[in-house]
């Protein structure tokens, strides 16, 4: 039973089924939703991630995303890793960096050009 408030995104895809298997390449389990296959729920461990279709959708003009705050992300980074993501282009999976913000994060940015932020608090 969850006993905290949670925020759950929703992003838009041009095709559910090529987003969840997009998602399936790094570690997410899920799918469309039984009774509406143009939403799709998707799950990394605690991660919830929600589509919707969105046919018009331009993926070099989207402007969503999500930040994702995490407790381990270097061993998030090893795993999303071994899909091999480009670093350039759409989609692509940037540098795991040390910021002067005081987060350690990278970023993934799907096939529809949602940006996703992975990051966690540098302790120090």
């Amino acid at each position: 039973m969850q006993q905290y408030d949670l925020a759950i995104p929703t992003l838009p895809c041009r095709s559910v089924s090529a987003t969840v298997a997009f998602y399936k390449r790094l570690g997410f389990e899920g799918g469309a939703h039984e009774f509406n296959n143009q939403y799709a729920i998707l799950q990394r461990g605690t991660v919830e991630l929600h589509f919707f279709a969105h046919n018009e959708l331009v993926p070099a003009n989207s402007h969503a995303g999500c930040y994702i705050r995490v407790m381990d992300v270097d061993g998030v980074y090893r795993a999303f890793s071994a899909s091999q993501l480009p670093r350039t282009g759409i989609p692509r999976m940037d540098m795991l960096e040390d910021k002067p913000w005081g987060l350690r994060e990278f970023a993934i940015v799907d096939i529809d050009g949602n940006l996703l932020r992975i990051g966690q608090v540098i302790s120090k």
